[in-house]
């Protein structure tokens, strides 16, 4: 297998040799160098022990020092994402929880960059980096004194402030967008990492573009930048470029010839171009990084950046894989980060609420099918011992437990399971049934809702009288200039009425019009749900949707559905249909069978 692996890397250096012609100004970011080759050719995974010390942040809050730092730059970083833009009070919210969190350092902005970032992070400063157990404050600065005055002038309210400078590195960089020659950079580096330790004890320095940079320049620079008082120095992957075996050799790279940089902290920061940035930066983890720079969500510029919990979960979950890089035995429980995982979902849905930047569903950890599963295989399995397809518990990250789909590849035994959870008890025979009726739906339907399960359910113990009331027609007037109107047609036991009314919009009107023509039926009825959901994709996709009602009088809770091109129309059936479950239920006793926790009727 090694000599494999040889002949791969011998390959690779074959076939660039003939690139040596190309100017290295131009070539820096599309071909390995000889020096860059040199490092690719160390041994991948080797393990050099770090000489750990303690910061003064450790030593006060009593964090483990050989820990991996949590970085997190949603509020600087994460913000640059389209539509992101936070104000103050939401950026403070954010702070707060990334403080619940349990983040050992918080990127609260770019000060210099507006008087409203320069407001939020000295609040932040104020407010959160003065807390119990307070996070480092950081300010990003460019090598400008200006940027750094206002770093300080923002941070110095904390407990521990922290100026993170950057000046960029690679060829490409320093030639297009800095006009500046290596020296300049290596002499502006010492110039302003020195100014940044009048003020500051805590300095982080980052060389951007560092992975498409000449290794040989990096050592300098950082070199530099150490002598010059930086205590952190960060290799960040600016444009996500990089792979997982390039960041971890040349993290071991840099270990090996930037003067002192056993006395810093190494850090990493990766964004999501090329889908790798997670890999990247646990691939840096094992060559000696020991602060990771992430966001929550993975927002962030572009393609984003790595995600927080995504990091932090599989330092988590593969503890026995990672215990080696850390000089612990495999079977250490000892934690890597100091990360509260009980609160990643509460973060992850904060920052999605504030920025309007939506989680997909299938997103590692915190997507809301992360812990589903439909297949019946998989449901089975899962409900007979959770690890058969689960490797970390829903619980952990603070869900209360995982939701299993029900849909058309569902079992018997799942939804046996849910029927249970639901305060259903059935007989072998009833199950049989109301499972044929569920999977009728299920053809019909992508998902089943507990709604629906309780709708087959209730048609088996008792099937619903006729409706009373019929709709038999809908017509809506709205717009942004206009008084949202809604003309309804009922036929009450064939007698049909119409009836127009105004509201908020053509639903609340539709639902007042139904209200008045239901008259008596619906008084005393409290609406306590209502949402609408896409039954497939497409732009001719039925619209359907669910009212959930409870009748006041009884407290029992009737749920009405209905799918339409149309969801208006779908709108007001549904509400219908909910109102003639009530009056069917009403004078009746509750269902002796099956038991209900609770008395829930669809």
């Amino acid at each position: 297998m090694k000599s494999f692996i040889c002949a791969i890397f011998l390959f690779t250096v074959s076939i660039d040799n003939g690139s040596e012609a190309f100017s290295r100004s131009r070539s820096t970011a599309f071909y390995l160098s000889s020096k860059r080759r040199e490092f690719l050719m160390s041994s991948v995974g080797e393990i050099i022990p770090l000489k750990i010390k303690p910061t003064p942040h450790d030593i006060f809050t009593g964090r483990d020092p050989s820990r991996v730092k949590i970085f997190d730059t949603t509020l600087r970083d994460g913000e640059q994402s389209p539509g992101c833009t936070m104000n103050t009070e939401e950026k403070i919210a954010v702070a707060r929880q990334l403080h619940r969190l349990g983040v050992d350092i918080i990127e609260a902005g770019f000060p210099v960059s507006s008087e409203g970032d320069f407001e939020a992070v000295s609040k932040i400063a104020t407010i959160v980096g003065n807390l119990e157990d307070p996070p480092i404050i950081c300010g990003l600065a460019r090598s400008v004194k200006k940027d750094i005055l206002a770093c300080y002038e923002a941070t110095k309210s904390a407990k521990f402030p922290r100026l993170h400078v950057f000046i960029a590195a690679s060829d490409l960089h320093m030639e297009h967008k800095l006009k500046k020659t290596r020296a300049e950079v290596l002499e502006l580096t010492t110039q302003m990492v020195s100014y940044g330790a009048t003020m500051f004890t805590d300095i982080e320095f980052s060389a951007e573009d560092a992975t498409r940079s000449d290794p040989s320049f990096l050592y300098e620079v950082y070199s530099r930048a150490i002598a010059a008082g930086a205590t952190t120095i960060n290799v960040p992957d600016t444009v996500g470029y990089t792979t997982p075996v390039e960041f971890n050799q040349l993290i071991h790279s840099l270990r090996q010839h930037v003067k002192d940089i056993d006395n810093v902290t190494i850090s990493v920061h990766g964004h999501n171009d090329l889908g790798m940035s997670v890999a990247n930066l646990l691939a840096a983890t094992e060559a000696g990084a020991r602060q990771l720079e992430c966001t929550i969500n993975g927002i962030g510029e572009r393609a984003g950046n790595a995600a927080l919990e995504e990091l932090v979960m599989a330092l988590q979950v593969r503890k026995p894989y990672y215990n080696k890089y850390f000089s612990r035995p495999m079977e250490s429980t000892q934690p890597l980060t100091n990360i509260n995982t009980v609160e990643i979902h509460k973060s992850s849905r904060l920052v999605s609420s504030i920025t309007g930047m939506l989680v997909q569903a299938n997103k590692a950890i915190v997507g809301a099918n992360a812990f589903a599963h439909e297949s019946g295989i998989h449901q089975d399995g899962v409900l007979k011992n959770r690890r058969t397809y689960e490797i970390m518990d829903a619980q952990s990250i603070g869900l209360a437990d995982n939701n299993i789909v029900l849909g058309k590849h569902s079992g018997r035994h799942a939804f046996r399971t849910r029927l249970a959870e639901l305060g259903y008890v059935m007989t072998d025979s009833e199950l049989n049934s109301s499972f044929l009726r569920f999977k009728e739906l299920a053809d019909k339907k992508r998902e089943i809702s507990n709604a629906d399960i309780e709708s087959i359910v209730s048609d088996e113990i008792q099937m619903v009288s006729q409706n009373r009331f019929q709709l038999t027609h809908v017509q809506v007037l709205c717009g942004d200039k206009q008084i949202s109107t809604a003309t309804i047609s009922i036929s009450d036991n064939g007698v049909e009425r119409t009836i127009s009314k105004t509201g908020t919009g053509p639903v609340d009107a539709a639902y007042k019009a139904i209200e008045e023509l239901t008259g008596d039926s619906a008084a005393g009825v409290k609406l306590l749900e209502y949402s609408v959901s896409s039954v497939t994709a497409g732009i001719d996709a039925l619209g359907e949707v669910t009212v959930r009602l409870q009748d006041l009088s009884n407290s029992r809770t009737g749920v009405g559905r209905s799918a339409n091109t149309d969801v208006i129309v779908a709108s007001s059936q549904a509400y219908l249909n909910a109102i003639n479950r009530l009056i069917a239920l009403r004078g009746s006793e509750l269902p002796k069978h099956p038991q209900f926790s609770t008395a829930i009727i669809a």
